[in-house]
């Protein structure tokens, strides 16, 4: 168990390194870390609860930004959607696509530095002259603060000390959240976390097994993921992992296949290819789940009577982890029990502390991304 909401099975391997493992965890949080205060219910977001109200009334919002201004808000608004009752959009790539300018939008534009290009783009293209718009980015005279003044915009101070993908609860992640009509108090479970022995000490236990894996030279973390909704939240945990770890020549791949479809493709390989790959289930229970028919079914489809959708997934993966068990395929579970504030907010939590975790422990800086910067620069001198 990692919580009441969510049970957790940790890899079946040796467990090393845990002590030098909780020693890292014991000074990262004594850190005076504004990443970590975020997850915290004490944190105090710098927008005030009047600018939610003032837009409580309008029902399209946009969020445009890209990479950890945006996924944070994505898994948010898929995860919960049966909570939202507004329609959100989010431009979060360069791609043409029809615009629909009979609706009036509340455009969100979150971008930390102000000067991201792809934002500052798709703000040129998407803004239209009736929309209202909202602009979350650091108190700097950066283009998109530029835009915004002249635009009249309400302005959001992005905090300085929190990078995109660590920003998830946040304003980045919290004001959609509010604008959702979500309570971003409910996301916040740090305190209550931190101080629950199963969670504590599953942590540290993962991260021990991940040290492990990453000593054998098993680099690929594959997400095997049989919950929809979710699709965005491992979008997250991607860059999340991805941007923290690849340095150095270190790091670990993550891998999103999702499931059932990817039995039909890449299963074999996971069973029987190369063997420097580890896994993690993730399942999520539906209360709501369709139906099977039982009129249409044939009599040699009868072990499906009165089954449903998140019954059939359920049986897919359990079957996925005997084999894999039998194989001695190394892989971790997640079984979600209830899909609220609260178990994401507890995912969100154990994903960013793991990740820093593993960073620190093998001696990397878990929050800066200097390769990416270079990329930046050389697209800029093509354009000018």
């Amino acid at each position: 168990m990692l919580t009441s909401n969510i049970n957790f099975k940790n890899f079946k391997i040796k467990k090393k390194n845990f002590l030098k493992v909780k020693k890292h965890l014991s000074n990262i949080l004594n850190e005076q870390s504004q990443i970590l205060n975020s997850l915290k219910n004490t944190y105090k977001n710098s927008y005030k609860k009047g600018l939610i109200k003032k837009y409580k009334k309008y029902s399209n919002f946009r969020v445009i930004g890209i990479g950890g201004s945006t996924l944070g808000s994505q898994t948010i608004y898929k995860f919960l959607e049966d909570k939202v009752n507004k329609n959100f959009n989010f431009v979060d790539n360069l791609h043409s696509e029809k615009m629909n300018t009979k609706k009036r939008y509340v455009n969100l534009v979150i971008s930390k530095s102000g000067n991201t290009l792809e934002t500052i783009i798709n703000s040129n293209i998407y803004i239209n002259k009736n929309d209202k718009n909202i602009f979350l980015t650091e108190n700097k005279n950066s283009q998109l603060y530029q835009l915004a003044k002249k635009l009249r915009s309400e302005i959001v101070h992005h905090n300085n000390f929190i990078g995109g993908r660590y920003s998830v609860l946040s304003e980045v992640g919290m004001l959609p959240a509010e604008l959702m009509g979500l309570k971003c108090s409910s996301f916040r479970q740090f305190n209550s976390l931190i101080k629950n022995k199963y969670f504590f000490n599953a942590l540290l236990l993962n991260v021990s097994s991940t040290l492990y894996l990453l000593k054998k030279q098993k680099f690929n973390s594959v997400i095997i993921n049989y919950d929809k909704k979710s699709e965005d939240l491992f979008k997250w945990y991607q860059q999340l992992v991805a941007e923290s770890l690849g340095k150095k020549g270190k790091g670990l791949l993550p891998i999103v296949s999702n499931m059932p479809k990817d039995n039909h493709s890449v299963l074999q390989l996971y069973l029987d290819g190369f063997k420097n790959n580890f896994f993690t289930f993730f399942y999520v229970k539906e209360k709501n789940s369709e139906k099977i028919k039982n009129n249409n079914l044939l009599l040699s489809q009868k072990f499906l009577k009165n089954k449903n959708l998140s019954d059939i997934l359920y049986a897919q993966k359990k079957a996925t982890e005997s084999v894999f068990n039998k194989k001695k395929i190394p892989f971790r579970s997640f079984e979600i029990k209830k899909r609220d504030e609260k178990t994401l907010g507890e995912l969100f939590c154990f994903f960013i502390l793991e990740t820093i975790l593993i960073a620190k422990s093998i001696n990397l800086n878990p929050y800066d991304q200097p390769a990416v910067e270079s990329i930046k620069k050389e697209t800029k001198k093509i354009l000018i």
